[in-house]
């Protein structure tokens, strides 16, 4: 309870800071909506249906694009940590398209994909499988060698040394790396959706500023940030927590 309540105050000072802001008529209402506009806006999309339509349809491309950056990540991270032989040519070519902003994707995806939804989970699915191949990468190469040494001991060697010792003990750079992972893949969905075609969030945000409905692009910076504090406080936070336990890194 008392996390709860430091979030709830610190949220309240800053909500108070806004509206102090707003009242000093720095920039105009149309720049700079009031913390009640925002709200105001939240309510009305919510009603007629436009917040619930656009966050459903954002949420099934996030998911979808997630679920493949992970499986992909994961293999890819698996193969490169295999042989050094592609730890040198496929690992380094990873280390470089990390660099690339998924953003950067987006016109190829166009030509490749069109202007449709296979665009859009392909800029998704870049944006976290370099993450999530880094991440599985560097996870298994800091397993302690005292763990490898024991399972040598017992007899393990190979792959039943790698599937027995090496990735159970990597399962918690796995989580931080799935937790990563889902964050980037939520920017690459918004910046493909400012372009691509639909109801998603982004299009409803570009929608809005070309209207100059400000409030509007508040309120979906608000979802957009509730639904990653929920996801993370609800999934990653609590999985993390129990695989630190299992493993011994951190107390009930």
């Amino acid at each position: 309870m008392t996390t709860i309540l430091r979030r709830v105050v610190f949220l309240g000072i800053l909500i108070g800071i806004w509206a102090v802001i707003y009242n000093l008529e720095v920039w105009p209402d149309f720049l700079f909506p009031s913390p009640g506009q925002v709200v105001k806006a939240l309510w009305t999309g919510f009603a007629d249906g436009t917040l619930v339509k656009a966050v459903g349809v954002s949420l099934l491309r996030l998911i979808v694009g997630y679920f493949l950056a992970v499986i992909i990540g994961l293999a890819l991270g698996l193969l490169i940590c295999s042989h050094k032989w592609w730890e040198d040519t496929l690992g380094g070519l990873i280390v470089a398209l990390q660099s690339v902003p998924s953003i950067v994707w987006l016109p190829l995806a166009l030509l490749w994909f069109k202007m449709g939804e296979g665009a859009i989970l392909f800029v998704v699915t870049l944006g976290g499988v370099w993450t999530m191949t880094m991440g599985t990468v560097a996870g298994i190469k800091n397993v302690p060698p005292l763990l490898v040494r024991v399972g040598k001991t017992m007899g393990l060697k190979g792959l039943p040394l790698f599937w027995r010792v090496k990735l159970p003990a990597s399962v918690p750079h796995l989580i931080t790396a799935m937790r990563l992972a889902w964050a980037f893949c939520w920017r690459a969905l918004l910046a493909g959706e400012l372009i691509g075609t639909g109801t998603g969030l982004g299009q409803v945000l570009m929608w809005a500023r070309d209207l100059g409905n400000m409030a509007l692009v508040l309120a979906i910076m608000v979802i957009i940030a509730l639904l990653g504090m929920l996801t993370d406080s609800l999934l990653f936070r609590r999985l993390e927590q129990r695989v630190m336990m299992r493993w011994g890194l951190n107390r009930a």
